[in-house]
């Protein structure tokens, strides 16, 4: 049964592995789900409490940057509460249009946010531009942080096992 557990907490980790990209996959939490049960499998032996809070700062950080990045690349620029809220409903609606849509929902939305209150089309392009390199930004710090919460695990599960 052991065996089967610590199988599903890898299958958790590498499929979060995978949302540190896909934004339609939870992938910080997916990871410390994986992490979290491997630890509970094994007791606690390689990796305690205090591995499993630092781990977990790292994810919530990692989880807040990403949320917020693509509003403070849009604020970045100076972009109107329209061209945020754009900006998220492209987000949202890029979901459902693969990498396409979540490459170019939030910039469209941005766009037409910012052209709602009415700027110039050349100052909504930069706003959308400024949203969408937010976008990517807050991609690549979720993507250090899932793989820094792996590798704490690794470090962890190898400190962890000196001890015996």
């Amino acid at each position: 049964m052991d065996i089967a557990l610590y199988l599903g907490g890898s299958v958790l980790i590498l499929v979060g592995l995978v949302g540190a990209i896909l934004p339609a996959v939870p992938g910080i939490p997916l990871i410390f789900g994986g992490i979290w049960l491997i630890a509970a499998v094994d007791d606690y032996r390689h990796v305690g409490r205090w591995w499993l809070i630092s781990i977990a700062v790292i994810g919530c950080v990692g989880l807040a940057m990403d949320l917020l990045a693509a509003a403070l690349g849009a604020k970045r620029v100076g972009a109107s509460r329209q061209a945020v809220i754009g900006a998220l409903i492209g987000t949202l609606a890029g979901l459902f249009f693969g990498i396409l849509g979540l490459l170019v929902g939030p910039f469209l939305g941005a766009l037409a946010g910012e052209l709602t209150s009415g700027s110039s089309v050349t100052r909504s392009a930069n706003v959308g531009l400024g949203t969408w390199l937010g976008l990517i930004f807050g991609t690549l710090v979720k993507l250090v942080a899932s793989l820094t919460m792996v590798a704490m695990l690794a470090t962890a599960w190898s400190v962890g096992g000196m001890r015996r």
